[in-house]
């Protein structure tokens, strides 16, 4: 006969418990077989609040109308795939989380005997309860370093946004960059072309000689040479765009003018004042911070897993003599040998090991933003020069003008100075590209402001994950 134990309406009611808890519903995720990339930006919306700088989120995007630089951006930001990606992942860093903060499920077990044979008259059965207790002493320890370790993980995809919105700026500069620098060598070369085509017919009257007309010709080239390589350049700059974008290569993108205060950046003395701060403005530091909080609460953990192993429980049992037993087991560890020594020893490297990276990664920091002021200044510098030469530059071409057309200056002399003021133009939009492109660097390179409500407060994932 079944003893009455087994078949009690609470033993059915902890199985069925423990057997529905938890239960969780299985539907597959095919994966798709056609490419996420869009044709055009018609039907793309964008929501300004989850941007991840400020200056974005009190911007709109109408893709209608060209895009400005800060558009650009923040269509980057919503449609990137491999931010898409970088997101999936912190759903799997939320997960982690909130298992980190859930305890183990007791042991049941249940032996039955049955009477075979000899004088005893009944079966006999044993049923034990058992439960780790160590669990429960770390869960707080591993509670914190879950919530440590998930916010250091919506840093990272904060600093990979960042990253994202320096790109898309970067890649607008070098596009308008391109154009400005196109309609220059395409003066150019209409001045050589034209150039060459005088010299040749002169020299087909006999008044002009085969090298010069050479010379000519290898101007020609070089300025052609020139302008194939910056459309090849552009070529690829726009399609570096669109992927950017999750667009197609050939989607159309339509920008707007870069204007004085689309890049902004704050005064250099303003800039060198708050370095000090940098470690708290910039995600990617806050990230190691947070990742170095998690590893304390794991050296926490090993110190911890030092003591003996506790579990506790139950047991009931009957013989086949029926006599019946309650029992309370205890089940202890004896550090005689491990004491868990290794553990702790590799916990506490790997602590100190977080602790060099976040040093050398915080002097890197530091010294980047160094390092690219001194650049700015430079290019600044050159910039300035360069304008203050094709000042100089234009007057004289004014003046050689004039003597050309009043037949006091010979044609290539006067052609030999446009091709130098050309040539100086484009050199002075190179140096202007550079120093855009310096202050995108910058931008990002002093940090901003990071949302305060980054991380989530351990019991808060234990409610946001089902």
């Amino acid at each position: 006969m079944i003893p009455r134990i087994l078949t009690s309406r609470g033993l059915g009611g902890l199985l069925a418990l423990s057997c529905l808890a938890g239960c969780a519903s299985y539907s597959p995720a095919p994966l798709a077989d056609a490419p996420d990339l869009a044709q055009g930006l018609a039907g793309i919306t964008v929501d300004p609040a989850a941007m991840p700088l400020p200056a974005l989120r009190r911007h709109m995007v109408d893709p209608a109308r060209p895009l400005d630089v800060d558009a650009v951006a923040m269509v980057a930001v919503a449609r990137n795939p491999e931010l898409k990606a970088a997101r999936a992942q912190h759903g799997v860093a939320v997960a982690e989380a909130f298992t980190a903060g859930l305890l183990p499920n007791p042991q049941l077990s249940v032996d039955y005997g049955f009477l075979t044979s000899g004088p005893a008259v009944m079966d006999a059965f044993t049923i034990g309860l058992m439960q780790d207790v160590m669990p429960f002493l770390t869960r707080s320890s591993r509670k914190d370093a879950a919530a440590a370790t998930l916010r250091g993980a919506e840093l990272d995809l904060l600093w990979q946004e960042w990253q994202v919105v320096s790109q898309a700026r970067l890649l607008v500069v070098r596009a308008q960059a391109f154009e400005r620098q196109r309609a220059v060598l395409e003066a150019n070369r209409a001045l050589f072309a034209d150039r060459y085509r005088r010299t040749s017919t002169a020299m087909g009257r006999g008044d002009e000689t085969l090298p010069n007309v050479v010379s000519d010709l290898a101007a020609l080239n070089g300025v052609e040479a020139q302008l194939h390589d910056l459309e090849q350049q552009a070529l690829r700059n726009r399609m570096d765009l669109n992927a950017l974008l999750g667009l197609t290569p050939t989607a159309p993108l339509a920008l707007a003018p870069l204007t004085a205060g689309d890049l902004p950046l704050p005064p250099v003395d303003r800039i060198r004042a708050d370095l000090p701060q940098l470690a708290g403005r910039r995600p990617d530091l806050l990230a190691l911070k947070a990742g170095y909080q998690a590893q304390e609460q794991a050296v926490w953990q090993a110190v911890l897993g030092q003591f003996p192993a506790l579990s506790i429980g139950s047991n009931r049992a009957r013989d086949t003599s029926n006599v019946k037993t309650q029992s309370l087991a205890l089940s202890i560890s004896l550090p005689l040998f491990d004491g868990n020594q290794g553990a702790i020893a590799v916990q506490r490297a790997t602590r100190e090991q977080l602790r060099q990276d976040y040093q050398a990664r915080l002097d890197a920091a530091v010294g980047g933003v160094g390092q690219g002021l001194l650049a700015l200044d430079q290019l600044e510098a050159q910039a300035r020069a360069t304008a203050d030469s094709i000042t100089t530059l234009e007057r004289a071409a004014a003046d050689a003008d004039a003597a050309f057309r009043a037949g006091s200056l010979d044609e290539r002399t006067f052609v030999d100075l446009q091709g130098a003021l050309l040539s100086r133009r484009l050199e002075a939009l190179k140096l202007d590209q550079a120093v855009q492109e310096q202050r995108v660097d910058l931008m990002t390179l002093i940090g901003g402001d990071v949302p305060e409500n980054l991380g989530t407060a351990p019991d808060a994932i234990e409610k946001a994950t089902p």
